[in-house]
């Protein structure tokens, strides 16, 4: 299998009505802006989309809506990941993968298991998937960093696994992995900060949360450097030096809500124990915004 997500990828956040519903609406006008804005594939139910605080059936709701609404105009990622790796095989035995194009998979969390457990978890999810897999490595979140070496190992093993979400914060990490990786497998910047370095060093892509409020500007920083136009790819990536800081300070995705919000798209709700961005860092956006788009 080869990787077929590459581009400006939408880690896609779940609306919610005043009275802390999903709102399916403002879910389906989201999707059009960004596909009309150069979106290119969308991850879906992942943690931006705040999934530990769905339900299983709204999780079910809210997939075949966005792969209803979606329409195959663009490639779905969904996520399928846990600290349970026999959950989480039994889910992708079972599971309806019908409009899906791919799966997002994260490292175990919590039980921070060592090199050879991680191998033998995502051995286990691509010895049934019937799907392209992408690796998820984020240890600020899970507590446990997937190595180069052990990325490298399992994607020369297992042929549907196509690439991996990096998030670790290393570029010297991103380095090896790119430097040592099979032909068939390939590198996704999984941070809004770093996509630039990375795409520079031969990265594919971005699975973003900036992008559900900014597009246009982020895939055109994508476009350019995929183009080899480095240095005016270098003046978008400025612009957003400061925004990639404000929109995680108050914890993902409530920047990124305030945002849409401020934009009119979605109403600026989100679940507990996640609560609105504060009203200062919601301001210092805003003024952001203001400058690049004057600009």
């Amino acid at each position: 299998m080869n990787n077929i997500f590459h581009g400006l990828g939408i880690a896609l956040v779940t609306p919610f009505k005043p009275n802390g519903e999903v709102d399916y609406e403002a879910l389906r006008r989201l999707i059009d802006y960004q596909l009309d804005n150069g979106a290119d594939f969308f991850a879906i139910l992942a943690t931006t989309s705040e999934s530990p605080c769905l339900s299983a059936e709204e999780k079910e709701t809210i997939a075949h809506t966005i792969i209803d609404h979606v329409a195959g105009r663009a490639r779905i990622l969904k996520y399928c990941g846990g600290n349970n790796t026999a959950a989480v095989v039994d889910e992708i035995k079972h599971a309806d993968w019908k409009g899906v194009d791919g799966i997002l998979s994260i490292c175990p969390y919590y039980n921070k298991p060592s090199q050879e457990g991680l191998y033998q978890h995502f051995k286990a999810i691509a010895e049934v998937c019937p799907l392209p897999i992408v690796l998820y490595n984020v240890p600020g979140r899970t507590g446990v960093n997937l190595k180069a070496e052990t990325t490298v190992r399992i994607a020369k093993d297992f042929d549907n696994i196509v690439a991996i979400k990096e998030a670790s914060g290393s570029l010297e990490q991103v380095d090896e992995i790119i430097k040592n990786k099979p032909k068939n497998f390939e590198v996704i910047s999984g941070d809004d900060a770093l996509t630039f370095p990375m795409i520079a060093s031969g990265a594919v892509g971005v699975i973003s949360v900036i992008g559900n409020a900014l597009p246009k500007e982020f895939s055109q920083m994508i476009r350019l450097e995929f183009r080899g136009e480095y240095e005016p790819a270098r003046v978008i990536h400025h612009q957003f030096t400061e925004l990639y800081k404000l929109l995680f300070v108050d914890g993902n995705p409530a920047g990124c809500k305030a945002l849409l919000n401020d934009m009119g798209l979605i109403e600026n709700v989100l679940r507990l124990p996640l609560v609105p961005t504060r009203i200062e860092t919601k301001q210092k956006m805003n003024e952001i915004i203001k400058k690049m788009r004057l600009g």
